[in-house]
């Protein structure tokens, strides 16, 4: 009995061990994922390009890892031990992290230069990290009498979910880089340790094919099986992602929205996975209705989402998944065939982030791989009939098939009707019920699979898909890695609008004889219309102006006689708006003006000293922040370019983050005068309200700008963040504005 009770002790103790590298790995793996992208910015710019190069360099080394544990299963133990620590250890060896002083290559392209670089700096600590969560679970596995390790995978993705969240809520705020980059490689040590001690704690054990094969046969795997492990792993994966590009970019801009839907898809692996399996069933039995009612929304982009909105769409993302992970786990194979079986799940995942990250914008005119990967869930989540039709006693196949034919006409009564008040606000309350009673149809349709996702087909296309369909169909949008672009007429025909998801990003009068007028955040109080218009007194009738971000143009036609322009633009979808003749300000107003296409900052870095004049720094990207153009670092690209007297414009407008401080901040570190100018204009029909900062290294210029714009004022920029944002260090979390959450964005 003594001894029972010592191995069953002992049992504990090494669950706990592994429980504990495993969460180490996890975490670690979860934290420098951002970071080294968080490295590359002032290097590579702010493309969004980068951070899919990145989380491609990031899928394709996670599968590497876990083919790695998969091939070194067929090892004895120590074998495996013997050279996954000596891998480590190799690893070790390119510590701290931080990326290669690796010039690109002349000729090779941004899209295979990116990988490569990111490849080189971060791949073998990477590769090392994300092969000891599948090999740990084989390890612990080893020991008959420690149970099914499949809970090991649930704690690996509780460390990935802390992970994710400790780097924007811990790190960022309050480490540098590079003090990031060294507690990161004392975290890597520990985890060596950790390796170390669960290897010996398995020494001793007979083969693993041995303690395995006592437990339980190894059934060939078919091809079936594989095919939906790897589809029930794909779209959950490719869903995570498509929410976060649905929310952000046509429902609710809101910064660090991106952490919470890869956040619930970490969690649902740690529901789904658990030994407890009430939670994980209880969730895939109600996820057919959240389903049915949140993604009746997936089709929505007209920015008129609000919070609830956006929460539904999180809470389908992880009913969704816990519901075919549960499907998956319910389709594990035995310990013996556990890598892989998470080697098929990791290129799972893989495939479907690639057709959702790379494959998507380049098919799609705009986000239409999130419906399609919510109907792919709908076919293959679990599914529970409230009423059985097909099995249910004295219920004839041909009355089945009536009441059939009835809900679904019904479903499509409803569709027209939900159509007629969805877009309405003042028709809230009808929508909402007219939704219900689709979603009860769907229940009551459930034991036939078709008719369930044709429910939540029509949901989806009167629930906001029609005005977008149409908007597809009228060729109204663009889209690019950059973001999605909607170029749409008012229904006058007087106005062209130009919106990057659910941000205006400008406007052009379509009325005789206003074509030439700046218009929404460039009206004539504006910080930079009053600039622009100093800038022949201030700088002289030849002055050279810079634009970083073009938008439809506006800009140009504040140009004076004289003057020299050039514009700076990271898309050349944007630029194409403007040559191909959507937008005229270019072609009207500075037709010889220069336009370099790429990331103003490196491209600024490149030109030389002295430059400009004037320089104006107008390139957010619907609510997201580039920091990068926003740290010391930039500031000093900025006062290299232009001329000692030279004026310095930052248009700081947004609706989420207060970033006034940090201008304040960095301009007092730089030693440059700051005033800042917040203008209300009166014709709100034509104008946006709008904050724009000028600095300058002279003082004299910006007093003489405030004199000159004595009917529009300027404002002293006293507002200052508690340090300065670096290449280094830099975290908007301070700067968030959280009573504009819980609104209509």
């Amino acid at each position: 009995m003594k001894a029972e009770t010592k191995g069953r002790g002992n049992s504990r103790a090494a669950r706990g061990l592994f429980v504990a590298t495993i969460l180490t790995g996890s975490f670690l793996l979860f934290l420098v994922q951002p970071m080294v992208a968080r490295m590359a910015l002032p290097r590579l710019g702010g493309a969004p390009n980068v951070w899919n190069s990145a989380m491609l360099v990031y899928q394709a080394l996670l599968l590497a890892g876990y083919a790695y544990a998969h091939l070194l299963g067929r090892l004895s133990l120590p074998k495996q031990a013997f050279v996954h620590l000596g891998v480590l250890v190799l690893a070790g060896l390119t510590l701290p992290v931080g990326l290669v002083d690796l010039a690109q290559p002349r000729g090779l392209p941004e899209a295979l230069w990116v990988p490569v670089l990111l490849g080189l700096s971060i791949g073998p600590v990477f590769f090392a990290v994300s092969a000891q969560a599948p090999l740990m679970q084989r390890w612990f596995a080893a020991d008959p009498a420690a149970g099914a390790p499949w809970a090991l995978y649930a704690a690996s993705n509780l460390g990935s979910f802390a992970g994710l969240l400790a780097y924007p809520l811990v790190a960022e705020p309050m480490l540098t880089l590079r003090s990031q980059s060294l507690a990161w490689s004392l975290g890597f040590g520990v985890l060596v340790l950790l390796v170390g001690v669960a290897a010996a704690s398995r020494r001793g054990l007979p083969p693993i094919s041995q303690a395995q094969e006592a437990q339980e046969p190894a059934p060939r795997i078919d091809g079936g099986t594989t095919v939906r492990w790897l589809a029930l792993a794909a779209v959950p994966s490719g869903l995570m992602l498509s929410t976060t590009t649905h929310l952000t970019t046509d429902i609710f801009a809101m910064p660090l929205l991106w952490v919470i839907p890869l956040g619930l898809y970490l969690l649902s692996f740690v529901v789904a996975f658990a030994d407890r399996r009430g939670p994980a069933l209880a969730i895939s039995r109600i996820a057919p209705v959240v389903v049915l009612f949140a993604g009746s929304y997936a089709m929505l982009s007209n920015g008129s989402g609000t919070l609830w909105i956006a929460g539904g769409a999180c809470l389908m993302l992880f009913c969704i998944a816990v519901s075919l992970h549960k499907r998956l786990y319910d389709l594990r194979p035995g310990p013996a065939q556990l890598t892989r079986f998470y080697l098929v799940m990791s290129a799972g995942g893989a495939l479907g982030g690639l057709f959702t990250a790379l494959v998507a914008p380049l098919v799609f005119d705009w986000a239409w791989e999130h419906p399609l990967l919510v109907l792919a869930a709908a076919m293959l989540m679990p599914l529970e009939p409230v009423l059985r039709w097909r099995s249910g006693e004295g219920i004839e196949p041909g009355m089945a098939r009536v009441a059939l034919v009835l809900l679904l006409a019904f479903a499509a009564f409803l569709g027209w009707q939900l159509d007629q008040f969805a877009l309405r606000p003042e028709e809230g309350l009808a929508a909402v019920l007219l939704t219900v009673f689709l979603v009860g149809t769907g229940v009551m349709v459930m034991a036939w699979r078709w008719a369930f996702v044709a429910v939540l087909a029509v949901a989806m296309v009167a629930q906001g898909g029609i005005w977008t369909i149409r908007a597809t169909l009228g060729g109204e949008r663009t889209r690019s890695y950059f973001g999605i672009y909607t170029v749409r007429d008012t229904a006058d025909g007087t106005l062209r609008t130009l919106a990057h998801g659910t941000t205006l990003h400008g406007e052009q009068s379509l009325e005789p004889g206003r074509a030439r007028d700046a218009l929404t955040y460039y009206g004539p109080t504006s910080g930079v219309a009053l600039a622009l218009a100093a800038a022949p007194h201030l700088e002289g009738p030849a002055a050279r102006v810079g634009v970083v971000g073009l938008g439809t143009g506006s800009l140009a036609c504040r140009a004076a006689p004289g003057q020299h322009w050039t514009f700076f633009e990271i898309d050349p979808v944007i630029l194409r708006f403007s040559t191909e003749g959507r937008f005229t300000f270019l072609r009207d107003c500075t037709p010889q003006a220069k336009v370099v296409l790429g990331d103003a900052r490196l491209e600024l870095s490149h030109m030389p000293a002295r430059a400009f004049d004037v320089l104006v720094i107008d390139a957010f990207s619907s609510d997201a922040i580039p920091v990068h153009l926003l740290t010391t670092e930039a500031l000093q690209v900025y006062a290299r370019a232009l001329t000692p007297r030279g004026l310095l414009l930052l248009h700081i407008s947004n609706r989420y983050i207060n970033l006034a401080p940090v201008v304040g901040t960095n301009a007092e570190v730089s030693g440059m005068a700051a005033m800042s100018r917040l203008d209300h204009p009166t014709d709100t029909d034509h104008y946006t309200p709008s904050r724009w900062i000028a600095l300058s290294r002279d003082g004299g210029v910006l007093k003489a700008l405030d004199r000159m714009s004595a009917d529009a004022p300027w404002a002293p920029l006293d507002e200052r963040a508690a340090r300065s944002w670096t290449d280094d260090h830099a975290s908007i979390l301070p700067f968030v504005r959280w009573d504009r959450m819980t609104g209509q964005p």
